[in-house]
């Protein structure tokens, strides 16, 4: 229903980085930069119908520089790829490290530190689309890769994304977002009580640096299974060996089913309000925003902290192009490979 552009900062080259808003009839707002197609702030109404911010995110355009991902779009590869390399065609290709001896959310050069162009169509369902070419060894992948993205907003409250990637040779393609939810709206509110329901009963088994061993682990009866709605804070501190090492959530579930499917469902008690996640990939990583490397201060002007969001990124398993029984392939050349994520909001009297 409403479009408009305005100057969010400059980059270190002199280039400008716009912050676009949309809205629909209902007035929940979406506000992105073409700066990694970063999701700057998402305002949903809760059951008393006030709006209220549903993503972490800071004030000025710098403070989205170097490694953070807060509300941006990752890859070529999101997730970790482990020893940062994979082969592909009897041919090794080295990564960019950025995680320890691994290659993280595509590397420190990743699409999150990309200016993206953008194009914006107004209507009932307003929306914005994103195009970059990805170089032929950017960050050590082989193509040549033409992407779009378009970020949608429903006049149901949704929030499609659709990317869509081609590639002249074979390469790993697996894009997703990564914003940080906090459904109550406050910044600097516990997510302890948010309740969680996952349509998954497995997850990939892990080592300490959250490289896959190649097997799956059922969830049923521990601290990861979220078959059933829970609140995330029930099991997070839990007797866990990968719990403990990681300070809560870090883990890729194996999503049941194939296509377009429900992945998940979130609620926030005190707002009413509901998140649920759907989209045609394999999995879905969870991530409670366990600890802060670097002093990041949110929109509110206060230090982030802890625990007061979660991540549900839509997703390949990690190091799928190193792991041949994850269902994963890599991009056809010249062949088109398009996937959905929606994450559909309402609220609960």
């Amino acid at each position: 229903m409403a479009i408009t552009k305005t100057t969010f900062g400059t980059l270190p080259d002199g280039r400008e980085a716009a912050l676009y808003t949309l809205q629909n009839a209902n007035g929940t707002t979406l506000e992105v930069t073409d700066y990694g197609c970063r999701i700057h702030r998402l305002l949903v109404k809760d059951r008393a119908g006030q709006l209220g911010d549903m993503v972490l995110g800071h004030r000025t355009l710098p403070e989205y520089f170097g490694a953070n991902f807060h509300g941006a779009l990752v890859g070529r590869y999101a997730n970790r790829i482990g020893k940062a390399q994979f082969c592909l065609d009897g041919k090794a290709y080295p990564l960019a490290k950025n995680d320890g001896e691994n290659s993280l959310h595509g590397g420190p050069g990743g699409y999150h530190q990309v200016l993206w162009q953008a194009e914006t169509e107004d209507g009932t369902d307003p929306k914005i689309t994103f195009t970059h070419v990805s170089p032929d060894g950017d960050e050590g992948f082989p193509g040549t890769l033409e992407m779009r993205v378009t970020y949608t907003l429903t006049a149901d409250d949704s929030l499609s994304i659709e990317y869509t990637g081609t590639s002249d040779k074979a390469t790993p393609f697996n894009l997703t977002n990564h914003s940080f939810f906090n459904l109550s709206g406050d910044p600097q509110g516990k997510i302890f009580d948010t309740t969680l329901q996952i349509n998954a009963d497995m997850v990939t088994d892990v080592t300490d640096d959250l490289i896959p061993t190649g097997e799956l682990k059922p969830v049923a009866g521990g601290p990861l299974d979220f078959t059933a709605s829970k609140p995330l804070g029930q099991d997070m501190f839990a007797d866990d060996h990968l719990m403990q090492v990681c300070g809560g959530y870090d883990h890729n579930f194996c999503v049941r089913g194939e296509g377009f499917r429900k992945f998940a469902e979130a609620y926030e008690p005190v707002s009413g309000r509901v998140m649920e996640v759907w989209s045609d990939l394999p999995g879905v990583q969870l991530y409670t925003f366990n600890k802060l490397k670097d002093p990041w201060v949110g929109k509110d002007g206060q230090p982030m902290q802890p625990h007061t969001a979660f991540c549900l990124e839509t997703q390949f398993y990690p190091d799928s192009p190193n792991q041949k029984d994850f269902p994963f392939a890599f991009l056809t050349p010249g062949v088109p490979f398009t996937t959905k994520t929606v994450y559909r909001f309402s609220v609960r009297s």
